[in-house]
């Protein structure tokens, strides 16, 4: 049974693709990578706590609860949460077609990846370990965060631009006759 062409033409392109798939596990595993040892540089003493650059200082925070603190007194909970985004952002990022959204969301994914690493691996213990947040700014409320943040918010917003970006191109692209010189189908 031969594959119906019509329908792999309605599949992303970028889902069969060795080199977007290489790219995204890159993103993915820099994103980690980078997270994770500023971390524990951070939580280690390599980089002091109070440093300062103006309007970012170094202020090492656990935070057990999820973005904003929020549920800090159910750590296991936020912990399941945070391993059902890690899912969707997964899903999300094999599934995209394009390739600058695909890319944005495997730093979405890495940066989930490295936040669920602290809460499964940290202390207290399994489950319930918290997020060293380090990055403090100084302006929009004051708000700690780490690499692995700024990656997903940075992500996200990424993501969405690119798909919006890619939408309305890719009607375009569907409105155009493939024929434009005769008009005419290669058998009319």
């Amino acid at each position: 049974m031969s594959p119906d062409p019509a329908a792999a033409k309605s599949r992303p392109a970028v889902a069969t693709s060795r080199a977007v798939r290489w790219a995204m596990a890159g993103v993915t595993a820099a994103v980690l990578a980078a997270d994770q040892v500023t971390k524990s540089l951070v939580a280690a003493g390599r980089i002091h706590d109070g440093f300062s650059l103006g309007w970012l200082t170094v202020r090492v925070v656990r935070n057990h609860g999820a973005s904003g603190s929020i549920l800090s007194g159910y750590p296991i909970l936020v912990t399941l949460v945070a391993l059902a985004v890690t899912a969707v952002a997964a899903t999300l990022a094999v599934r995209v077609s394009g390739r600058a959204a695909a890319l944005c969301l495997a730093a979405v994914l890495g940066g989930a990846l490295g936040n669920l690493a602290d809460r499964l691996f940290r202390s207290p213990g399994l489950g319930r370990g918290g997020v060293v947040d380090w990055i403090h700014l100084s302006f929009a409320g004051g708000g700690s965060l780490d690499l692995a943040d700024l990656a997903i918010q940075f992500g996200v917003l990424g993501a969405i631009a690119a798909m919006l970006v890619a939408g309305p191109a890719r009607k375009r692209g569907k409105d155009r006759n493939p024929y434009p010189a005769s008009g005419t189908t290669p058998a009319g």
